[in-house]
């Protein structure tokens, strides 16, 4: 995640990530135990130390506004 945060200037990986697959998913995985985590779900793996580490990254949690440019950057991946 750092290393995309360098090469891309932000921490808004696309889940299906061409070139780093398992990155993706696991940004989306952090994500959605985020959610589980403020809801107090017990299910959810995510720890204040975690939020902590992602946070000093610039990890954002919510996308909800920019899901279309992800569709578009995925399209554009694919086709480079």
């Amino acid at each position: 995640l750092v290393n995309f945060a360098k090469e891309f200037g932000h921490t808004r990986v696309p889940q299906r990530f061409p070139h780093n697959p398992s990155l993706g998913r696991w940004v989306d995985t952090q994500r959605k135990s985020y959610k589980k985590y403020l809801k107090g779900d017990s299910s959810s793996n995510m720890t204040e130390d975690r939020m902590q580490l992602l946070k000093k990254v610039g990890f954002e949690w919510e996308l909800k506004n920019i899901q279309p440019w992800n569709r578009s950057y995925e399209e554009l991946v694919n086709f480079v």
